[in-house]
C-alpha cells in the first residue's frame, strides 16, 4: 500500500494527501525543500487565546490553528532533508530559530542562517500589553555537496511583503503571500528544479513554482486543505499553459500582473 491516501498530478505539480514523514521517503530525492511547518508550541497557545479576541483595526479576524505544533516532529522533519540535493528551508517563529538550528546542526545538513519576513500589515497587540509580532522567519540549511549557492549574490535575507495581499484566499490560517514565496523561489532555486513542500497547506508554494517555471511536489495531511491546494494549482497550471510559461529564468510580467495565485 502506498504511504499516501490520494495523489493528484497537474502538469508539473504532484500533490499527495498523507503524512509527509511517511510519503517523502517514497517520493525520493528532490532539488530543494521549501516548507511552512506548524508553528512552535508558544504560538499555538497564543493563537488559542487570541481566538476569543475581536479585531478593531479592520484586519482579518484571528483563526484557531487546527493542526499540531512542530515541537514533537522537528527532528523528524530535519531528517527528511536527506532527500534534498540543495536547499532545506523551513518557516518558523522567532522562538523557533535556535531550536531549528540545533536540530539542523545535529544532522548532516549545514545550517546557514535565519532569514526574515517583515510584515508591514501585521496584527497589532490587541491587549496593548507589549509589542506586536511584526515578522516571521525561515531557516536555511544546505543539503548539497560543496559550497552553497543561490541567485541572490550579496542580498540580505530580509523579505518585506504584506500578509493580506490581494491574492490571499483566506482558506488557511497561516497562508503565506504568493509574492513572498515567488521571491524566495527565485532567490534559491533554478528554472526546472523540483521543489518539495512537505506542509503544502493551501498550496501557495506550488502555485509560485508554477508561475516561475519550477516543478513541485506538495504533501498535506488535511483533506480540506488538500482540496483547496488542488483547485489553486489547477488554475495556476492552466493559466501558465495559456500564457506559454515554461521553465525559464524569468517570470512573465503578464502572468504575475493578471494572476497572483
Amino acid at each position: 500500500m502506498p504511504a499516501w491516501q490520494r495523489i493528484e498530478v497537474v502538469g508539473p505539480v504532484t500533490l499527495y494527501l498523507g503524512d509527509c514523514l511517511q510519503v517523502m521517503p517514497e517520493v525520493g530525492v528532490v532539488d530543494h525543500m521549501i516548507m511552512d511547518p506548524p508553528y512552535e508550541a508558544e504560538t499555538h497557545t497564543a493563537k488559542a487565546k487570541a481566538g476569543s479576541v475581536r479585531r478593531v483595526d479592520g484586519g482579518a479576524e484571528f483563526r484557531a490553528l487546527n493542526f499540531d505544533c512542530i515541537n514533537e516532529i522537528r527532528d523528524d522533519v530535519v531528517a527528511m532533508g536527506r532527500f534534498s540535493r540543495n536547499w532545506f528551508i523551513a518557516f518558523c517563529q522567532g522562538e523557533g530559530i535556535g531550536r531549528w538550528a540545533d536540530c539542523i546542526n545535529a544532522s548532516p545538513l549545514r545550517y546557514k542562517r535565519a532569514c526574515h519576513w517583515i510584515k508591514p500589515d501585521a496584527a497589532p497587540q490587541m491587549n496593548g500589553q507589549g509589542p506586536a509580532q511584526g515578522a516571521e522567519h525561515f531557516v536555511c540549511a544546505w543539503a548539497g555537496k560543496g559550497y552553497s549557492k543561490w541567485n541572490g549574490g550579496g542580498k540580505r535575507g530580509v523579505y518585506t511583503h504584506n500578509t493580506n495581499s490581494r491574492h490571499r484566499t483566506g482558506g488557511h490560517p497561516t497562508e503565506k503571500p504568493i509574492e513572498l514565496m515567488r521571491e524566495i523561489i527565485l532567490d534559491f532555486t533554478q528554472p526546472g528544479d523540483l521543489i518539495a513542500d512537505l506542509f503544502m497547506g493551501s498550496g501557495t508554494t506550488l502555485v509560485a513554482c508554477a508561475q516561475t517555471g519550477r516543478r513541485s511536489i506538495g504533501i498535506e495531511s488535511n483533506a480540506q486543505y488538500f482540496d483547496l491546494a488542488l483547485a489553486r494549482v489547477r488554475k495556476a497550471v492552466a493559466y501558465a499553459a495559456q500564457l506559454g510559461v515554461q521553465p525559464a529564468a524569468h517570470v512573465q510580467a503578464d502572468f504575475l500582473n493578471q494572476f497572483g495565485g
